[in-house]
């Protein structure tokens, strides 16, 4: 098992972004210098809506969430974050915008933080960062359009398939409701779903 430690945890950052583009040791050193390991415990918010979106997230343990409450106080799910996934609200971080969408924690969680203006320092000082995040940013958009996708033209079972394949080792890690939320069902009628598929 990795020893994911605070004090290992940008090693772990390092040797992700080296699966993409290798990386020089001045920019090991960066990275190591601009992102900060941060421990969130359980339920505690990482952004609320209504801030501004300060810093992108790498998990390094644990899990989170990224949401939206509606007017009549129902929580829609957009995205979970766990081991080796980013999470934040790009629109707001990059607009400099309030977010209309929350980040909590499932879990405990460790992250490394990196703020809106080291993440810019540090295109300007190693422009392959530029390049990695904007490889990343693209991973995440065509990720978000597939789900949209599974939502506009998919029965919930469908997109409970999709959850289980973008998620493998979630599903039981997580409240029922939390993934009855990401699938726009209730938990009752995910419950038939998984019974449907433990008879089959």
């Amino acid at each position: 098992m990795a020893d994911r430690s605070p004090n290992n945890s940008v090693n772990l950052l390092i040797g992700y972004f080296e699966k993409m583009l290798p990386l020089t040791e001045e920019e090991k050193e960066l990275v190591a210098s601009r992102f900060q390991p941060r421990l969130y415990r359980k339920r505690q918010f990482i952004l609320q809506e209504g801030d501004v979106c300060n810093v992108v997230s790498f998990v390094v343990s644990g899990c989170l969430r990224l949401y939206k409450v509606d007017q009549a106080g129902a929580t829609h799910i957009i995205q979970f974050a766990m081991e080796n996934w980013w999470v934040s609200d790009m629109g707001s971080f990059y607009s400099r915008k309030p977010s209309e969408m929350s980040i909590d924690a499932i879990e405990d969680s460790t992250v490394l933080q990196i703020k809106h203006d080291d993440l810019l320092d540090l295109y300007t000082k190693a422009p392959k960062f530029d390049r990695l995040f904007r490889v990343l940013v693209e991973r995440s958009l065509v990720g978000m359009q597939e789900r949209l996708l599974q939502t506009i033209s998919s029965d919930a079972t469908v997109r409970y398939e999709f959850f289980l394949k973008q998620y493998p080792d979630l599903a039981n890690r997580i409240p029922n409701t939390y993934i009855a939320s990401f699938l726009g069902i209730t938990p009752e009628f995910l419950s038939k779903i998984r019974n449907k598929r433990v008879l089959r």
